[in-house]
């Protein structure tokens, strides 16, 4: 994509991409019919945990990232709690201005992505999503098509030899075998054809919909269809194209042509899932509930309507109480990560942990930290986990089951204040087997099956010297029912 002297893009390559057409076909629509993206699917439902990094210029001041810059309610009670909004006088106008000057501060010297990818491999993950753009629209790749990237001149960073930080981060995780996603903000209120400067946005929405300025959002589309496809063609293999900001949709009027994209990005990225998030619904090869887990089933596209459990998803939640770095945050401690994990696991799901980098370039010690413990968790659980799919009933009281080929495995979630496993475990939903273990331990450990199931009898010297903490693995190995 780019010249040998790094500078310049080479923009005929990049249109002739633009003006293509072809092979456009829905990614579900009730089937996925490209092998290469069934194939993709099934080894990203294999892995299991990821790690989603929210990063920002916003990121300066501690805020959730974009959320300040909503107009409305949503984004009042997030201005309102902070001091920068205070002295701009609490006038809209001086807010927009402050804050689309933060790439002109924005200096993370400590930025070191083989530290995040360090960490994120001892916790057991094996995918990251990594925020390129966010809805406030600066750009964390060299992309040629605004100067509002952390590669521009205006940018201090930009002399960084890191400068690049979407480069930076993808190789650092591909050098540990990580699969890597694109996260992408459809919308872009830094452009002037999605928020046109001289109106006041009064939502989240663009203020140029295509039947009112037909020119401006063409101009818009194609800055979009630009900048994923710098990303895709210079950036090495991507597994994922996350895209965020659901409103951006053909029934709201904002239709950024995602068929004629997809099929764009496919020619250089071969089985790219895509994720479309409560948009058009065709092009959402995994659902993506945030912030919470489903109990029994996913919402579909707009949220209205329910898939079953069967249905590919990920919950994306944050370690910490939001998405973008805060000074001193409250992170959730490893005893509810660890089970959080396992619920979704079992339920047939994907858990994208999200941790907010601080203005510095650094994860956060403490939710490090939160990583390593549940990775030594994971050291001893991980069959478990990775590779399984869900097994009905995939839960009986505190006890959660996934299955893989012809083996079920059993994980025991302690109790607040349980800290060695109990005496005995039983599960109903488990009638034969030929071999039971414990995950962690080499001591034989005493089982039966009867009518009510199966009853696991743990040693009292594997009790007082458990494996692991927080939850407690076993395998019943073949006949497993």
């Amino acid at each position: 994509m780019r010249v040998e002297n790094g500078k310049l893009v080479k923009l005929a390559t990049l249109l002739t991409v633009l003006v293509f057409t072809g092979l456009a076909q829905p990614l579900r629509g009730g089937k996925i019919t490209d092998p290469l993206v069934k194939d993709k699917l099934e080894w990203w439902r294999d892995l299991k945990f990821g790690l989603f990094v929210h990063w920002a210029f916003e990121s300066q001041w501690g805020c959730e990232n974009s959320s300040p810059m909503y107009p409305g309610p949503v984004g009042q009670r997030h201005r309102d709690r902070m001091k920068q909004w205070e002295e701009c006088g609490k006038d809209f106008g001086a807010w927009r201005k402050v804050f689309f000057d933060l790439n002109k501060t924005f200096n993370p010297k400590k930025f070191d992505p083989s530290k995040w990818a360090t960490a994120a491999r001892n916790a057991g993950m094996k995918y990251v999503v990594f925020t390129t753009k966010q809805h406030t629209g600066g750009c964390f790749w060299d992309t040629q098509l605004t100067d509002y990237r952390t590669t521009h001149p205006s940018c201090p960073f930009s002399t960084n030899s890191r400068a690049d930080i979407t480069k930076a981060v993808f190789e650092a995780f591909r050098r540990e075998g990580f699969g890597i996603g694109v996260y992408f903000s459809k919308c872009d209120w830094h452009h002037p054809d999605y928020w046109r400067p001289d109106i006041e946005p009064g939502g989240r929405n663009t203020n140029c919909y295509a039947h009112e300025y037909p020119e401006r959002w063409a101009r818009f589309v194609r800055f979009t269809h630009g900048q994923i496809m710098e990303l895709m063609m210079g950036y090495g293999p991507v597994d994922i194209l996350w895209l965020d900001a659901g409103h951006v949709r053909p029934r709201n009027k904002e239709d950024i042509d995602l068929p004629r994209l997809a099929s764009m990005a496919r020619v250089y990225q071969p089985g790219l899932l895509v994720v479309d998030r409560y948009g058009v619904e065709e092009y959402e090869d995994y659902r993506t509930p945030e912030n919470y887990i489903p109990p029994h089933c996913i919402p579909a596209a707009g949220w209205k309507t329910s898939q079953p459990l069967s249905e590919p998803w990920e919950t994306c939640k944050t370690m910490g109480t939001q998405w973008g770095w805060k000074p001193n945050d409250e992170y959730k401690p490893p005893r509810e990560l660890i089970h959080m994990l396992v619920e979704i696991v079992a339920k047939g799901g994907n858990l994208l942990l999200n941790i907010g980098a601080d203005a510095d370039g650094r994860l956060p010690e403490a939710a490090v930290k939160r990583l390593e413990e549940i990775g030594a968790w994971i050291r001893v659980n991980k069959e478990a986990i990775y590779g399984t799919r869900i097994k009905g009933p995939y839960q009986e009281g505190r006890t959660f089951i996934t299955r893989k080929d012809k083996r079920a495995y059993l994980i025991y979630l302690a109790e607040e204040d349980e800290t060695i496993p109990p005496a005995e475990i039983s599960v109903s939903c488990i009638k034969s087997g030929d071999f039971v273990r414990m995950l962690g331990v080499r001591a034989p450990i005493k089982w039966e099956f009867d009518q009510g199931g199966l009853t696991i009898r743990i040693p009292e010297e594997v009790r007082q010297s458990p494996p692991c903490q927080h939850a407690w693995g076993f395998e019943v190995a073949q006949g497993a029912e």
